[in-house]
C-alpha cells in the first residue's frame, strides 16, 4: 500500500512545475523600445537580402554592362518623359539596340587591340590568349576578341576550341562559327551605299517589284529588313523566295534583319501533311533558315517538308561569308539605307572619306549608319582620320551609328574616345 501511494503522488510532483509560477520568476515582455530595436535589425536585413537579390538580378540580364560598364545608355527618367522634340525621338530612342559594353580598362585589351590595327595579329593573338588564365576569369571582352580574330584569319578550328572553353568557364552557351567575317585584304569587300529593302505589313505579290530592284542592283550585300511584316500570302512567299534565291545564286551578300520576326509569320501557316498552304512557305521557311546558318533547325523543317509533300528533303548548304543576319531593331523607313564599310580601312582613305559625306548629304535629317558587318581591320591612322571626320559630321548636330563592329576594332574606336561623337554597336556573341 505504502508504494502505491508513492507512485500515485509522482505525478503530482511531476506536474507540480506546472503550476504558476511566482510573479518574481514570471519573464517579462520585450519593452516598446526593445521590439522597435528588433524591427530595426529585420528591415535591415531585408534591405540587405534585397540588394543582394538586385545586384544578382542586374548582372544576370546586363552582363556585359554590370561587369564593366560606362556604357552609353539613354537615361531611364529621359527617355519616360518625352522633350519639346516631340514623341518622334523618343521611338527613335527606344528602337535602338544595346550599345556595345565598354570593355575593361585593362592595357592588355588596348594593347592587342592596337597590335591588330598595324595589322600584327598573331602578336594580338598572344597577349590575348595569354591574358584568360587572369583577366579572363572575369572578363569576356579577351574571349570576344580571340572569336574575331579566329573568325577573321578563317581558323574555325582554333575558334571551336577555344569556344568550348568559354562555355565551360563562364556556364553558357558556346559562340558558334559563322564566316561572318571575310578575309582581312583589302580587295575585299564593297564600299558604299548597301542596296536595301524595307518590307512592312503583308508580304504579298505586290512586294516583286522592290525585290527584282534590288537584284537589277549592282551594290553588295544586299539588306532587306523584315521586321515590319506582320503576314504573308502565298504570292508574297514566292516573290521573296525568288529574290534571295536569284541574289545566292548571283554569289551576293545578303543582310537579313529581322529574319525571326518573318520566321513567326510563317510558321503558324504550316502543318506537317496539310498541303493547302502550298510549298512557297515552306521553301521560303528553309531559305531563311539556311542564311541564318541553322543548320540544326533547317534539317527538321526540310523533313517535315519532306514528310508533307513527299519529296527528298532539301540539303543544307552553309550561307556564304558574305551573307548576316542583322539582329538590331528595325530603324525608320528613312534610315533603311546603310552606308557599308570595306573589309580593311587602312592606308588613305581620302576617297572613302568623300564617299561617307555623299552619303551624309543625301538625306541630313536621318542618321548617318556605317555598317560594319563586313569590316575585318581598320588602321591606326586611318581610324584616327575617320573620327576627326565623323567629329565634323557630329557639330552639324548629325546622329552618328557604327553598327555590327567586331569587338577588336570596337575596342580600338573606344580607345581613339569615338564615343564622343558617335554609338558604337558591336555585334553579340
Amino acid at each position: 500500500m505504502g508504494i502505491f501511494s508513492f507512485l500515485k503522488k509522482k505525478p503530482e510532483a511531476a506536474a507540480a512545475p506546472a503550476e504558476p509560477a511566482r510573479p518574481e520568476t514570471v519573464t517579462r515582455l520585450p519593452s516598446d523600445a526593445e521590439r522597435e530595436r528588433q524591427r530595426e535589425i529585420a528591415r535591415a536585413t531585408a534591405a540587405k537580402i534585397d540588394a543582394i537579390e538586385l545586384a544578382m538580378t542586374t548582372d544576370f540580364f546586363d552582363d556585359a554592362e554590370a561587369r564593366w560598364g560606362n556604357t552609353r545608355r539613354a537615361p531611364a527618367a529621359t527617355a519616360a518623359v518625352p522633350d519639346e522634340a516631340g514623341e518622334s525621338e523618343l521611338f527613335s530612342l527606344l528602337e535602338q539596340p544595346d550599345a556595345a559594353a565598354a570593355p575593361a580598362a585593362a592595357p592588355v585589351v588596348e594593347e592587342s587591340a592596337i597590335l591588330y590595327a598595324n595589322g600584327q595579329g598573331a602578336l594580338a593573338e598572344q597577349m590575348l590568349q595569354a591574358c584568360l588564365a587572369d583577366l579572363g576569369r572575369t572578363e569576356r571582352q579577351p574571349w570576344w576578341m580571340l572569336f574575331d580574330l579566329y573568325q577573321a584569319a578563317g581558323r574555325e578550328q582554333d575558334f571551336d576550341s577555344i569556344a568550348i572553353d568559354y562555355a565551360s568557364h563562364f556556364e553558357t552557351s558556346p559562340p558558334a562559327y559563322s564566316n561572318r567575317l571575310p578575309a582581312a585584304t583589302p580587295q575585299q569587300g564593297v564600299t558604299g551605299v548597301a542596296p536595301a529593302a524595307r518590307l512592312t505589313g503583308t508580304l504579298g505579290g505586290d512586294a516583286a517589284q522592290r525585290l527584282q530592284a534590288l537584284l537589277a542592283s549592282s551594290g553588295s550585300p544586299v539588306r532587306i529588313d523584315l521586321h515590319g511584316v506582320t503576314q504573308a500570302t502565298l504570292d508574297g512567299c514566292a516573290a521573296l523566295l525568288a529574290a534571295l534565291q536569284g541574289l545566292r545564286a548571283a554569289r551576293r551578300g545578303i543582310v537579313l534583319a529581322g529574319a525571326d520576326t518573318l520566321l513567326a509569320v510563317l510558321r503558324p501557316m504550316l502543318a506537317i501533311g496539310e498541303r493547302s498552304s502550298g510549298e512557297a512557305p515552306w521553301l521560303l521557311l528553309l531559305e531563311l533558315l539556311q542564311l541564318l546558318g541553322r543548320e540544326k533547325d533547317f534539317e527538321e523543317t526540310a523533313m517535315d517538308y519532306c514528310v508533307t509533300f513527299e519529296v527528298s528533303p532539301p540539303s543544307f548548304e552553309a550561307p556564304p561569308a558574305s551573307s548576316a543576319a542583322d539582329a538590331a531593331p528595325a530603324g525608320r523607313a528613312k534610315t533603311e539605307q546603310r552606308f557599308m564599310l570595306p573589309a580593311v580601312v587602312d592606308g588613305d582613305i581620302t576617297p572613302l572619306l568623300a564617299a561617307i559625306d555623299t552619303y551624309a548629304a543625301l538625306d541630313p535629317a536621318v542618321p548617318v549608319v556605317l555598317d560594319c558587318t563586313k569590316l575585318v581591320r581598320i588602321g591606326f591612322a586611318a581610324a584616327t582620320n575617320l573620327h576627326a571626320a565623323l567629329r565634323r559630321l557630329a557639330n552639324d548636330e548629325r546622329r552618328i551609328e557604327l553598327r555590327e563592329l567586331n569587338h577588336l576594332v570596337a575596342a580600338l574606336l573606344r580607345l581613339l574616345n569615338y564615343g564622343d561623337c558617335a554609338r558604337l554597336y558591336a555585334h553579340k556573341y
